[in-house]
């Protein structure tokens, strides 16, 4: 991180505040949506409170390349009932593997520090790597490994921006255990009123840098480590938001299992006498793409939409 972080961070906050209106202008609460996940806009209350940008026309914003990731700056109110608690919802992020440094990829969560937020509500799509998770499960996190940070990749590696937080920020306690209690009971009542097979879980992240789907090894070593989940994003910006001294509560989508079984061997019984065709299929079987973790985005959007909404009206 370079000592201008603060600087463009300023910058950016101030053209903002100079378009908000008043009530706007000083956001309780962010909402970070990922893949598949840009429906959470339609819980910000009707368009008179509402001001949202595209994130080519913000100042120093990173733009994402990703289908899926909308790319706006929303800022609203959200809330049931007569509650009505300001909100500034990022639609979309940059992330590591499409060549940004790690001081771009967070340099959002450093503008929400600035605009006054409190608390991050981070969500992502994620590959399941928990057995009993089901695609479609939501997992709310409680730890995560930092793949990339192990191996140098940190996010607050360089000079340490004091305005921001101090030199060595713990992260034993990064995720929120009081959200998290929140998240459970406002996920029990949505349940009440809205019965479905779509559970909730709590569990382990794992971080890395893509933009590959992981091999069969690489999940079998994740899994052994303790992860229950594996992405590529959201663990720089709660690491960044840890230092910056929000609270954080994190939540992934399971879009697909990911495969554990070993890779067969190519001369095993099975694969004798079988086409190229077959064998394609045979070894297809589980794998990952983009556009099934999109569609399972779309189908689990009204729950986390449900969830989120309660969330941001008891705080």
């Amino acid at each position: 991180m370079t000592t201008s972080t603060f600087h463009r961070a300023t910058e950016t906050v101030e053209f903002l505040r100079l378009k908000l209106p008043p009530q706007l202008s000083r956001p309780r609460v962010a909402i970070i949506c990922g893949s598949g996940l840009g429906g959470l806009a339609d819980t910000i209350s009707g368009s008179a409170e509402r001001v949202e940008w595209a994130y080519k026309d913000v100042p120093n914003f990173p733009v994402s390349t990703v289908a899926g990731h909308e790319g706006k700056l929303i800022f609203g109110t959200m809330g049931e009932g007569a509650k009505k608690v300001p909100v500034v919802l990022l639609v979309g992020r940059a992330h590591f593997y499409e060549g940004h440094e790690m001081p771009t990829v967070t340099f959002t969560t450093r503008v929400c520090k600035l605009l006054g937020v409190e608390t991050m509500i981070l969500t992502n799509a994620a590959g399941g790597l928990n057995p009993e998770y089901a695609v479609g499960d939501i997992v709310c996190l409680n730890d995560h490994l930092n793949l990339a940070g192990l191996v140098g990749f940190h996010p607050l590696r360089g000079p340490n921006e004091e305005e921001f937080g101090t030199r060595f920020p713990p992260l034993s306690d990064a995720y929120d255990i009081r959200l998290r209690q929140l998240a459970h009971r406002s996920w029990t009542d949505l349940r009440r009123q809205q019965p479905s097979e779509r559970r909730m879980h709590e569990g382990v992240y794992a971080f890395v840098a893509g933009p590959t789907y992981e091999t069969r090894a690489e999940c079998r070593m994740l899994r052994s480590l303790g992860a229950d989940v594996v992405g590529m994003s959201t663990v720089p910006e709660i690491v960044v938001a840890r230092h910056c001294g929000m609270r954080v509560v994190a939540f992934s989508l399971v879009t697909n299992k990911a495969v554990l079984e070993p890779t067969v061997r190519a001369d095993a019984m099975e694969l004798q006498g079988l086409t190229p065709q077959q064998l394609d299929e045979y070894l297809s079987r589980g794998r990952a793409s983009h556009e099934e973790v999109l569609e399972a985005g779309r189908q689990a959007a009204v729950d986390m939409q449900g969830l989120v909404l309660r969330i941001v009206s008891e705080l």
